[in-house]
């Protein structure tokens, strides 16, 4: 951080729409309560500002406090000489409507949720109210910890893990990189997957440098519209994993922005987590969750 305040970009948040950052050592003779420091220094009205705390894009970084950095959502905080306080302002970002996402199970330590797509996995710098995370955090009315797991991207939607403590976000992170965790996922792709490469197979292509392995089989083939829907199991956790790899065989995603060609979908993102089959850290016995029929996009 610097310790002069600062708009990234020139004119200031409340000239447009580009992400811009505000940070600031705290002086002496500065108002010490947050929303109107930072009202003062951004020269957003301070109802924005207070609206960019509660969803969570303001950091505090207080010395003498472990040297960590937390997001500040207290408007009403009193800040101390030194401290540093930053806004990571985008109202893109700010103004997003989250669709909600589902909790499906509950076991205190940790909890199962459907994530829709469109919903982040976890929060940026900008903000975290449009993120699972955020919102498992407030389920219960009340904060609870909350620890990322494994994550999901922002375009797919399905199951996902979030762990309460940290014992069993150790746990279960260790878990989800067993082979024996069974992670499975439908998508849609384009082309005749079978035909081409046979109603069932294997992809071991290295992605950054690392090995990966994909485990395919088709379910049918619409010639209609040219596409396979596919069950898929992964063996390895690389980013993007299952959109890589059917891109690479020139079967991509539906729907998928990022990878592949002639594969638009008004629909979106044509992949969704179905299955996770893993050890339970609290009954330490085998457990199955499997996405409900009514929450799967096909």
């Amino acid at each position: 951080m610097t310790d002069k305040p600062h708009l990234d970009g020139g004119a200031g948040p409340a000239a447009g729409n580009t992400p811009q950052v505000l940070e600031h050592e705290v002086q002496g003779a500065d108002p010490r309560v947050a929303s109107e420091l930072l009202a003062l220094l951004s020269g957003l009205p301070r109802a924005r500002v207070k609206d960019a705390m509660v969803k969570g894009a303001v950091w505090l970084r207080r010395p003498g406090a472990g040297g960590g950095e937390r997001r500040l959502r207290r408007a009403s905080t009193e800040l101390r000489a030194g401290d540093r306080v930053a806004i990571y302002y985008d109202p893109r970002i700010l103004d997003l409507d989250p669709p909600a996402a589902v909790c499906l199970a509950d076991r205190e330590a940790y909890s199962v949720w459907h994530k829709p797509a469109g919903l982040l996995a976890q929060g940026t710098r900008y903000g975290d109210h449009a993120s699972l995370l955020r919102q498992a955090e407030k389920a219960r009315g009340r904060p609870r910890p909350v620890f990322p797991v494994h994550r999901l991207d922002r375009e797919a939607s399905g199951l996902m893990l979030v762990a309460h403590t940290h014992a069993a976000a150790r746990t279960l992170t260790a878990e989800l990189a067993l082979d024996s965790t069974e992670k499975v996922y439908r998508a849609e792709v384009r082309g005749d997957l079978a035909a081409r490469h046979g109603d069932r197979g294997r992809i071991d292509l290295p992605l950054d440098g690392r090995t990966a392995l994909t485990e395919y089989r088709v379910l049918g083939y619409d010639p209609g519209a040219d596409a396979s829907r596919v069950e898929v199991r992964i063996h390895t956790g690389r980013l993007h994993q299952i959109r890589r790899h059917l891109a690479a065989l020139g079967c991509p995603v539906l729907g998928d922005p990022r990878y592949g060609r002639g594969n638009a979908d008004p629909r979106g993102l044509r992949l969704v987590a179905t299955r996770l089959a893993l050890r339970c850290p609290v009954a330490h016995r085998p457990v199955t969750f499997d996405l409900p029929a009514d929450l799967s996009p096909f």
